[in-house]
């Protein structure tokens, strides 16, 4: 099964274009995007460490960490949505 998620645009860092998470069964897909085209990461779920939250008032930051010791951020999620990614990722 796969999962989508897509920051706020009302957050820092996010107004043009929203950090993106994609959670499948065997791997997470971080995208950043920029002004042309974007960046992204991708983390097999076997090599996630740990999955914290940086959550404010409204929205969430995730920081996932693998086991090599690689640290990957994605800003401006809704609370809810930010502690469902951390939800699947621990699992």
């Amino acid at each position: 099964m796969s999962y989508q998620f897509k920051a706020s645009h009302i957050t820092s860092g996010n107004m043009l274009f929203p950090d993106k998470l994609e959670i499948d069964d065997e791997k997470v897909t971080f995208y950043k995007a920029k002004l042309i085209g974007h960046e992204s990461t991708v983390i097999q779920r076997s090599a996630i460490g740990s999955v914290s939250l940086n959550a404010g008032l409204l929205f969430a930051d995730i920081i996932i960490e693998t086991k090599g010791g690689q640290r990957t951020v994605a800003n401006g999620f809704t609370r809810s949505d930010a502690k469902r990614i951390q939800q699947l990722l621990i699992q």
